[in-house]
């Protein structure tokens, strides 16, 4: 049996590098509650250049302010399945050619793939898809995407030709 991180492995278990730490080292605001009044939607098309990164995290930002949005959960969900959606790191991009690059060994094009319809990177873009995601919940708090510093919403395109996407917006939650 293969070391698996768990709350309840041995130390001695777990892989070179990771540590286990009690509780005590945790801290957590009071808890705090809204009534959800409002579900608001939108649909944002996004024409994409081909195989790469498209920053969604303005467009979501103002979403949430045509929404009057004040507390609750953003949802973005991704209407295809050879692109997908992710929240990563905004400030060095040479991160997300590293990502692409991770993403490209691990699902290659011209793999004897049986699926190749629409040519050599129709599978890989779907097995892409399914590794990173369709959707993301974002929370929102007071009128703000709960992001952190360096985090961004990101589509991204993994078929090589430029495409029309769309992506589904919706908030539920309190509005002001």
């Amino acid at each position: 049996m293969g070391t698996a991180l768990c709350a309840f492995a041995h130390p001695a278990a777990l892989p070179e590098g990771f540590s286990m730490t009690s509780g005590k080292s945790v801290t957590r605001s009071a808890p705090s509650s809204v009534q959800a009044t409002a579900v608001t939607s939108s649909l944002l098309t996004v024409q994409t250049p081909g195989r790469g990164f498209t920053d969604l995290t303005s467009e979501a930002a103002k979403f949430i302010a045509e929404a009057h949005a004040r507390d609750g959960a953003l949802t973005l969900f991704i209407r295809h399945t050879s692109a997908s959606l992710t929240i990563q790191e905004n400030a060095d991009p040479s991160v997300l050619a590293d990502l692409a690059t991770a993403l490209s060994r691990l699902a290659p094009e011209n793999a004897g793939w049986m699926h190749d319809t629409e040519g050599p990177d129709d599978m890989p873009a779907h097995i892409k898809t399914m590794l990173t995601g369709a959707s993301l919940q974002v929370p929102v708090l007071n009128g703000k995407l709960a992001l952190g510093t360096w985090q961004a919403i990101y589509l991204i395109e993994h078929r090589s030709r430029p495409h029309r996407r769309e992506v589904v917006l919706q908030f539920v939650g309190a509005t002001s």
